[in-house]
């Protein structure tokens, strides 16, 4: 039974995530029906998925969830609350990671590339839009959130290489997917008036939602709890 439900939800996040992509493909505004189902189906999946539950990854899909619910107004207010939610989040993906890391075979000097690669490409991105960050006070705040992803990334990275599998592997995809999306939603919505990026909403869900799954179910692999 739990097996059943498990997998219907799982179905049931990949019939929304691919309603809600289309919704934002042709622009409209179907699309915010489904965003709240997206990751919480994947959370409830994780949540069947197995035993032991994978409460921290739970915990972790939990605030992205949240994150997504305030960022559906309006306004600055509910842009910063939702990207505290995804702080949260990030940070716990890394304690996800952090628990199966072979630190013996972790290469240490590719975790130090790897930094100084995302650290640029963040830098870069804060730069551009520095201009058009309303008030300044945020421009700090969001050059730590991508710092952030930017750590999650590099964590993700240190598990793939201390511990070279196909779940390991899906989590540094989806990992590099969830940065891409935070870079091109922080372009679009400060540039996008200048600069726009087609497809804009399109292409920053499509590499959440793959992010998202790709973490959750490469770290179930890990856990033993899905293939």
């Amino acid at each position: 039974m739990k097996v059943l439900a498990a997998y219907g939800l799982l179905a049931l996040f990949f019939v929304s995530a691919v309603f809600h992509l289309i919704c934002c493909w042709r622009g409209k505004p179907k699309s915010a029906y489904t965003k709240p189902l997206l990751v919480s189906t994947l959370a409830l999946f994780c949540v069947f998925a197995g035993t032991p539950r994978p409460w921290l990854l739970i915990a972790a899909l939990f605030f992205s969830w949240l994150g997504d619910v305030l960022l559906m107004p309006k306004g600055n207010k509910w842009f910063v609350s939702g990207g505290v939610s995804f702080l949260i989040s990030h940070i716990l993906f890394i304690f996800v990671y952090l628990q199966h890391i072979h630190w013996a075979g972790a290469p240490w000097w590719a975790a130090i590339i790897a930094a100084a690669v995302y650290f640029a490409v963040s830098a870069t991105v804060i730069l551009s839009i520095r201009k058009q960050v309303e008030p300044k006070a945020m421009r700090f705040p969001l050059f730590l959130y991508l710092a952030a992803n930017s750590a999650m990334n590099v964590f993700a990275l240190m598990l793939l290489l201390s511990s070279p599998a196909l779940g390991t592997a899906f989590a540094y995809v989806g990992a590099v997917s969830f940065f891409a999306s935070d870079c091109i939603l922080f372009l679009s919505r400060y540039r996008g008036e200048k600069a726009p990026i087609p497809k804009g909403g399109f292409l920053i869900m499509l590499t959440y939602i793959a992010g998202e799954a790709l973490i959750a179910l490469g770290m179930l692999a890990v856990k033993h709890l899905l293939f």
